[in-house]
């Protein structure tokens, strides 16, 4: 994995009005005195392409994008970023976990199973 500095630059990388995540997590960081984020796009040569994602650093801690994306993508990487920063800063809900179905009473008879 490389940093932009030092490997090929995706289009878009640089620049540009920041997307609704990102500038959620500028405000709020203004709002609560920390410094600006630091959004750094990484690279990742595969086979013949490079996939490219970010990481957000707010005071001090680096929270990863989830996913990794195609050049042209790039500021997907950062929202992806912004997004999980949000959700640990409790700022956006984080999305629920899978869900486990529980039987209810009188409901998912077990088969097969005496009950004596």
């Amino acid at each position: 994995m490389s940093s932009t500095g030092s490997g090929p630059s995706p289009p878009n990388a640089h620049g540009g009005a920041p997307s609704p995540n990102q500038s959620k997590l500028i405000d709020f960081c203004r709002a609560h005195g920390y410094r600006a984020p630091n959004f750094q796009v990484v690279s990742d040569r595969r086979g013949g392409r490079t996939a490219w994602s970010c990481m957000v650093t707010i005071q001090g801690t680096q929270i990863p994008a989830r996913f990794w994306y195609d050049g042209q993508y790039v500021n997907n990487a950062k929202e992806d970023a912004a997004e999980k920063a949000l959700q640990m800063l409790g700022v956006v809900p984080s999305p629920p976990g899978p869900q486990v179905r529980q039987p209810q009473p009188g409901h998912g008879q077990m088969y097969g199973v005496s009950s004596q």
